[in-house]
């Protein structure tokens, strides 16, 4: 059963096509790989399945119900969680301030207020030890890592609970420790449950921990299937050397 669907999805940004008639169907419960060369329009997927591009045709559906035309803050209100290229954290907050605003959900203002219950800040704390940030909790966010900011990008999301969860290149510059560090965080929530969309430069990452994987090529899809028919498909060699 898919849990989502992206049918004949275009989108042209002045002259220039984004994505052509793109389809990707992930299924529930799986960990999806989404990879292509530079320019393929991964990113502007995630981007118009979470609602910050608007299509110009095609339909996309969570679990059924389309949700084409919804917001951002509606799309993860059907429980879709998204990471980004570029994290999205608030570095002069402490690590636990961050968690913070995740919980409330009105932005820095929240800070002003105490955590409404008990629950939520052991919530908070479940997630950092989760992505092994607890130590780190009263550490400004902008003083960690890029791995480490990753990771709390991660448990922000994770405050939630969603049941698919896009990973803009989680991979992208961190070291080969926090790689696999992340990998088994993934397939530890997989395993209770949570899908996974992946979009991620690093071939290894990808194939070692997904189940299936789609192939975009100039806006369109040229390949979708397991790691090793997609490795070994012409057309995905002939993308990727051709650029």
């Amino acid at each position: 059963m898919s849990i989502l669907e992206a049918q004949n999805v275009s989108k042209a940004f002045g002259g220039i096509h984004a994505l052509d008639a793109c389809t990707i169907s992930v299924e529930q419960g799986s960990i999806a790989g989404l990879i292509g060369p530079n320019g393929s329009g991964k990113t502007t997927l995630f981007n118009v399945i979470t609602g910050y591009e608007r299509q110009d045709a095609g339909v996309i559906r969570i679990n059924g119900k389309k949700i084409e035309k919804l917001t951002p803050d509606k799309v993860f209100g059907m429980g879709v969680g998204r990471t980004f290229q570029l994290t999205r954290i608030f570095p002069r907050l402490t690590v636990m301030e961050n968690m913070h605003v995740a919980v409330q959900r009105r932005g820095t203002t929240s800070l002003l207020s105490r955590w409404s219950s008990s629950h939520e800040q052991r919530q908070a704390l479940e997630l950092l030890e989760f992505v092994g940030l607890t130590e780190l909790q009263d550490v400004p966010a902008g003083n960690l890592s890029y791995g480490q900011k990753k990771l709390l990008e991660f448990a922000f999301i994770l405050i939630a609970q969603p049941q698919v969860i896009l990973l803009d290149e989680p991979a992208g510059g961190i070291n080969p420790t926090v790689i696999h560090y992340l990998q088994d965080r993934i397939r530890d929530l997989n395993q209770r449950g949570v899908t996974f969309l992946i979009v991620e430069h690093n071939m290894e990452f990808v194939m070692s921990l997904c189940d299936t994987v789609t192939v975009l090529h100039r806006g369109t899809t040229i390949a979708s299937g397991t790691p090793q028919a997609v490795r070994s498909n012409p057309a995905v060699l002939e993308a990727y050397l051709g650029d």
